[in-house]
């Protein structure tokens, strides 16, 4: 015969709570969404090792297949590891990459990103500071291809998704434009072939252009497309060096010359004259655009 024991009732504790020595205690999520800076600390640490791994990865993958699988997979896995970042310690949908428009917004800027490419080529050209020597190869470019869409993902994310969006929610679209572009700057110093000069103009001509694409529209798409689209015209389709790092692979086998101020050296034509002045064109276009659209923050 069983006899039937007498239970004491659980102890119970409010929804979303849990019991630590009989007490009732918050979740540490929800203590961290009451953390500004904490959260802000997260994101920014979190998702500078996620850009250095995913572009280390994508930087080392040199057969074209595995290019073009494994480089828009990272970048899937870095926005998917974004989103539930945000969600998680903000508790709030991520509109910076909503789908209504995203097709639209990155084609938008990969065009825009291969048309100032291809301007900033074309004006070297004319001054005798590139010149195609010969025929590159499809599968370099490929391989280009591929990597270059986890570099600008992972890169977007980092610098307009998070410190861009953190710094302009705290102090307005100028000074996040302003930290954004500086650190983005900053980064390129780690590159092969890097200058003090090549860092400025890739803050002056990149990190401010990319800044204002993402304060046009509020999403990251734009600057994604734009950054992604410089990108492979310049390496995968001129065959320069992009940011002080030897090309892989081109369409073309390409040389610059001249004056480092035009040809930009070392660190490619990213830190010639050329570029800066291209770039900046363009992003004091999107500048006027934000403004209009009443898209910068905290300015008058």
């Amino acid at each position: 015969m069983n006899i039937p024991q007498i239970m004491k009732p659980a102890r119970t504790t409010k929804p979303g709570h849990t019991l630590k020595r009989g007490r009732p205690m918050k979740p540490a999520q929800t203590r961290l969404a009451g953390r500004p800076r904490a959260r802000a600390a997260v994101l920014v640490a979190g998702f500078a090792i996620v850009m250095l791994a995913a572009n280390s990865t994508a930087a080392s993958l040199e057969n074209p297949f595995a290019a073009l699988l494994i480089g828009p997979l990272l970048a899937v896995l870095v926005l998917w590891l974004y989103r539930f970042a945000v969600r998680r310690l903000e508790h709030r949908e991520v509109g910076e990459l909503a789908p209504r428009g995203a097709a639209r917004m990155t084609l938008a800027g990969f065009g825009g990103g291969l048309l100032l490419a291809a301007i900033t080529i074309a004006v070297l050209a004319a001054f005798g500071g590139y010149e195609i020597t010969g025929w590159g190869s499809l599968s370099g470019a490929l391989s280009v291809i591929g990597m270059m869409c986890t570099i600008a993902v992972a890169e977007e994310v980092l610098f307009r998704g998070v410190i861009f969006r953190l710094v302009q929610g705290r102090w307005g679209s100028w000074m996040a434009l302003g930290v954004s572009a500086v650190l983005f700057g900053l980064v390129h110093l780690v590159n092969p072939g890097a200058t003090v000069w090549g860092a400025i103009a890739i803050a002056i001509e990149a990190g401010l252009m990319l800044g204002a694409a993402y304060a046009v529209t509020g999403s990251l798409w734009l600057p994604i497309g734009l950054h992604l689209g410089w990108n492979i015209a310049l390496v995968g389709i001129f065959g320069t060096v992009s940011s002080g790092s030897e090309a892989s692979g081109a369409l073309v086998n390409a040389s610059t010359s001249g004056p480092a101020w035009l040809s930009g050296g070392s660190f490619g034509p990213e830190a010639s004259i050329v570029a800066v002045i291209v770039c900046s064109i363009a992003t004091a276009a999107l500048l006027v655009i934000a403004r209009r659209r009443g898209r910068l923050v905290g300015c008058p």
